[in-house]
C-alpha cells in the first residue's frame, strides 16, 4: 500500500480546530499507522479482482468437465437399460 495519507494536512487541520500541536501530530501518525494501513487501495482491489477471476474461471471449467462426465455416465446407463430391456423382450 502507498502511504497517501497527508499527516502534516491532518495534523494542521486538527491545530486549526485547537488541539495543541503535540496532540495533533500524535493523532496524525496514529492515523497513519493504525488506520491507513487497514485501507484498501485501488491496486489491492484489482490484484483481487485478477486472483477471483482467474478462481471463477477454474470453477467454471471444473463445472463443464463434471457436466460432462454427468452426461457420459448418464447415457451409458441408458445404453445399458435399453440393452437390458431388449434382452428381456427376447425371452
Amino acid at each position: 500500500m502507498t502511504d497517501a495519507f497527508d499527516t502534516l494536512g491532518y495534523a494542521k487541520r486538527l491545530r486549526d480546530a485547537g488541539v495543541t500541536s503535540d496532540q495533533a501530530e500524535a493523532h496524525a501518525e496514529a492515523a497513519r499507522d493504525f488506520i491507513m494501513a487497514e485501507l484498501v487501495t485501488r491496486s489491492d482491489l484489482l490484484s483481487l479482482r485478477q486472483e477471483m477471476d482467474a478462481k471463477f474461471q477454474r470453477l467454471e471449467m471444473a463445472i463443464e468437465n463434471q457436466t460432462l462426465h454427468m452426461t457420459i455416465r448418464l447415457g451409458g446407463m441408458v445404453a445399458v437399460a435399453v440393452a437390458i430391456l431388449a434382452a428381456i423382450d427376447k425371452l
